[in-house]
């Protein structure tokens, strides 16, 4: 079995940084692509953005100026930076792992994702 597992989230107040971690196991994790979405309550899954097996990163329109995908490799882990949060970043973060090592913004082309973690952002 494939396991995606987020860590990171949290309550901040608007302006705040939070950085999540996701590690996979039961596939190898340096030659697929990764992916963060979102899901607000009441409101569909949305893509954040996400990383290729060489680094390259692309992001949703919202992600794009104020959040960071990364590999780490000190801890095997794919990294979300999210700086200057907002309140209607205020979701269940979710990791998704692709079978492909090129990224994508669909939710389709992931095939195993993560229980999510909250990040709750305050006015």
């Amino acid at each position: 079995q494939v396991q995606v597992i987020e860590s990171g989230g949290g309550s901040v107040q608007a302006g705040d940084s939070l950085t999540l971690s996701c590690t996979v196991f039961g596939r190898t994790f340096d030659n697929i692509a990764m992916g963060w979405f979102r899901q607000a309550p009441g409101k569909e899954r949305e893509f954040v953005a996400t990383i290729n097996w060489s680094g390259s990163p692309y992001y949703a329109p919202f992600a794009e100026d104020r959040f960071i995908i990364s590999r780490n490799k000190a801890k095997a882990a794919v990294e979300l930076e999210m700086n200057n949060l907002k309140p209607e970043d205020t979701a269940i973060y979710i990791c998704a792992a692709s079978q492909s090592q090129y990224f994508s913004p669909l939710p389709d082309d992931y095939d195993s994702w993560g229980k999510g973690t909250q990040v709750t952002v305050s006015s």
